[in-house]
C-alpha cells in the first residue's frame, strides 16, 4: 500500500502537469441548421441570419485592450452538410492593409481570424493540418501556416477553403459586416492534392475560435477573440499552433 506521503507527491505532480497545458475556458454552443446557406456578399440581409444568437468577441489574446471607439466584434454561425457559415460584425475605426504580399506579416493587417478543428481533438496544428487558422485578409485572401507539398510548414493560401466578402455600412457607425462560408477539412488533408472536405452532420463537434487583428498601420496593436484563454506562462496567442485553446460548437437541427 503507498503511503500518504507518495500519493499526495503524485497528486501534486499532476496538477502541475495540468497547469501546463494552455486550456480555452469550457464553452459550449449550439450552431443551428440553415436549410438555404445565406449569400456570401457581406450584406446580412439573409434569411439564415434571423434571431438575436450574437456572440461577443471580448477576450484578449494580445496586445492592449482598445478603446470602445476603436474596436468592438460579434458573431453567430449557422452549417448546412456543405460548410459552416460566419456572419462577423465589426466596428474598427481605422482600417489597415499595409502589407501587399499576402503572406507577408498579415498578422499585422486588420484580419478576421477563423479557427477550426474538424475533430475538436485539440493539440499542435502548425506542423499539421490537425487544424486550420485561417487568416481572412481586407483584400479577402485567406491564409495559414501548414505543410507545403515538401513538408515544411510555411504561410500559404487556402482561398478554396474559404469564401469571404466584407462590406461596410455607409452610415454611422460604419459597421463592417463580413460573411464566410467555411469547407471543413479533417487531418488528412494535403496541401496541393485533391481533397474532399468533411460532410456536416447533426449532433458533430467541432473545435472553433475566432479572433480579429486589429492593426491601425503596420503593427497588431490589438487581438480579441470569442473565448478567453488561459495558460499556465500567461502567453495567450496560442491559436495559431495550438488546437487546445480553441472552444467547441455542437451542430445541431
Amino acid at each position: 500500500m503507498k503511503s500518504a506521503k507518495h500519493l499526495g507527491s503524485v497528486l501534486t505532480s499532476a496538477l502541475l502537469v495540468a497547469m501546463s497545458v494552455p486550456t480555452a475556458q469550457a464553452k459550449s454552443d449550439s450552431v443551428l441548421f440553415s436549410s438555404t446557406p445565406p449569400v456570401i456578399d457581406g450584406v446580412a440581409n439573409d434569411a439564415a441570419w434571423k434571431g438575436g444568437d450574437w456572440h461577443d468577441m471580448t477576450s484578449l489574446m494580445w496586445g492592449s485592450a482598445p478603446e470602445s471607439g476603436d474596436f468592438s466584434g460579434r458573431y453567430k454561425l449557422r452549417w448546412n452538410k456543405d460548410a459552416l457559415y460566419l456572419l462577423a460584425e465589426i466596428q474598427d475605426d481605422h482600417l489597415s492593409d499595409t502589407y501587399a504580399n499576402p503572406l507577408e506579416r498579415y498578422w499585422d493587417d486588420d484580419c478576421l481570424e477563423i479557427f477550426i478543428d474538424a475533430d475538436a481533438s485539440g493539440g499542435d496544428h502548425f506542423n499539421n493540418y490537425n487544424a486550420f487558422a485561417y487568416h481572412l485578409a481586407l483584400d479577402n485572401q485567406v491564409v495559414d501556416i501548414g505543410p507545403n507539398e515538401a513538408g515544411e510548414a510555411v504561410p500559404q493560401l487556402y482561398n478554396d477553403h474559404v469564401e469571404n466578402k466584407w462590406q461596410r455600412d455607409i452610415l454611422a457607425p460604419y459597421k463592417i459586416h463580413w460573411e464566410a462560408a467555411v469547407r471543413v477539412f479533417d487531418d488528412s488533408y494535403q496541401y496541393g492534392k485533391d481533397n474532399s472536405p468533411v460532410t456536416l452532420k447533426d449532433g458533430m463537434t467541432l473545435g472553433f475560435m475566432l479572433a480579429y487583428c486589429d492593426a491601425d498601420g503596420g503593427d497588431r496593436e490589438h487581438f480579441l477573440g470569442s473565448h478567453e484563454i488561459t495558460h499556465a506562462n500567461g502567453d495567450k496567442n496560442l491559436g495559431y499552433k495550438d488546437a487546445s485553446v480553441f472552444g467547441k460548437v455542437k451542430l445541431t437541427k
